[in-house]
């Protein structure tokens, strides 16, 4: 498989325009996928015969323990594919290339040309002699720090790779690491702002909304959820039981209101804060669909809990409408992305007087006004609110 020494002239000066490429003209692609794909085309007219290429990705995300890219002849576009957390407790990943590479081997390399009952017996191997492959090549991608991720290729040439190209393909793996650890950690700001304060505030985050104070006001429809009676539950329950109640609880309410255009700001113990910004004409309409979602939800999650013993979860929730301040508020070197006002106060009052008045949804007159003609409402009467000089027109839904 050694290449005349022409050819591998050749071959260099080649790589050297991928390389160049890669270190200097990819700085405004945001996505590593498209940056991959275009990679494994420039290696292919530069005379590498890559047919096949994966990169293999740790990634920080609280559903996802990676994520892969995958190019293959023909594709313009990478295919990229979520990878769960228990992948490593599957038979094709125990019996796979990317568990020796974990394992700390520097290099897996295969002749898919040679007698299979010669080869190592990975079932990954027949099925890349199915695709008309002859020849893969597996090596660690190093980030800093220690982290370790994986790129491999592979190749339908006759006699696969030859020195030259392996050459070649080892001298863009530093510039490779570099780059994809950009796109990972710019991937990652993004991803644990998501998770911790949400979608759209994350977004005000990295535009530079960062200083102590700053913020806007914004006209939304307020959602405050509790859950009744946690003190005693989490008092005698043992503590995975609690943790798994509570993350079963959220997945209920939390669902539905991300899928209607709402966001949750905030977890507090066993409640929650969430908003529907007014921008959308529809969303007092989405967080009652919302509400009604979650209502269906927590049957579910009662009805499953109840098959293993546990008592029904009953919750409340209190909703307002109004004028919210949505911004930084903390110390100077610890902030809260969130929302403050009288608003945010009569929601959260409100859900509180769902357990005096024997209601599990109690909406204002303010938010009723929005959506009275559209849902089913009850008229609970004027009552007294805490902090408020004159009583509150209360209305209950059932939905």
């Amino acid at each position: 498989m050694n290449a005349p020494s022409n050819i591998d002239d050749v071959t260099e000066h080649a790589d050297s325009d991928v390389l160049h490429w890669l270190t200097n003209d990819t700085r405004d692609e945001r996505f590593l996928d498209n940056i991959f794909a275009e990679l494994c085309l420039r290696l292919q007219r530069a005379g590498v015969p890559v047919k096949r290429a994966t990169l293999h990705l740790m990634i920080v995300h609280p559903q996802w323990l990676g994520s892969r890219i995958m190019w293959a002849d023909g594709m313009r576009e990478a295919e990229l594919r979520r990878v769960d957390y228990d992948v490593r407790e599957r038979s094709d990943y125990i019996d796979s290339p990317a568990n020796e590479l974990h394992d700390g081997a520097a290099e897996v390399r295969e002749n898919l040309e040679r007698d299979p009952a010669l080869s190592r017996k990975h079932a990954f191997y027949d099925r890349m002699r199915a695709k008309g492959l002859t020849d893969y090549v597996a090596w660690p991608l190093y980030h800093t720090l220690g982290k370790r991720h994986i790129v491999t290729f592979a190749t339908g040439q006759p006699g696969g790779f030859d020195d030259a190209h392996i050459a070649g393909l080892l001298r863009l793996l530093p510039v490779l690491a570099l780059v994809s650890e950009i796109r990972m950690k710019n991937q990652l700001a993004r991803t644990l702002l998501e998770t911790y304060v949400g979608s759209h505030a994350s977004e005000l985050v990295l535009a530079g909304a960062t200083r102590r104070g700053s913020g806007t006001t914004v006209r939304a429809a307020i959602m405050i959820c509790d859950l009744r009676d946690f003190t005693r539950i989490s008092d005698n329950w043992p503590r995975d039981d609690v943790i798994d109640l509570l993350n079963g609880y959220f997945d209920a309410m939390s669902e539905p209101v991300a899928r209607h255009g709402g966001e949750i700001l905030k977890f507090m113990g066993d409640g929650l804060l969430a908003i529907f910004p007014l921008s959308n004409a529809s969303a007092c309409a989405n967080l009652l669909h919302a509400v009604a979602e979650a209502r269906q939800a927590m049957i579910n999650l009662n009805q499953k809990n109840g098959e293993t013993g546990r008592e029904p979860l009953n919750y409340g929730i209190g909703i307002h409408v109004g004028d919210v301040m949505y911004g930084n508020i903390g110390s100077q070197t610890r902030l809260d992305f969130t929302v403050i006002g009288p608003a945010v106060n009569m929601a959260s009052r409100l859900e509180t007087l769902t357990k005096q008045l024997g209601r599990t949804v109690l909406l204002s007159r303010a938010f009723a006004d929005f959506v009275n003609s559209d849902f089913d409402l009850e008229r609970v009467g004027e009552y007294p609110v805490r902090g408020f000089s004159d009583p509150i027109d209360l209305f209950a839904y059932h939905g």
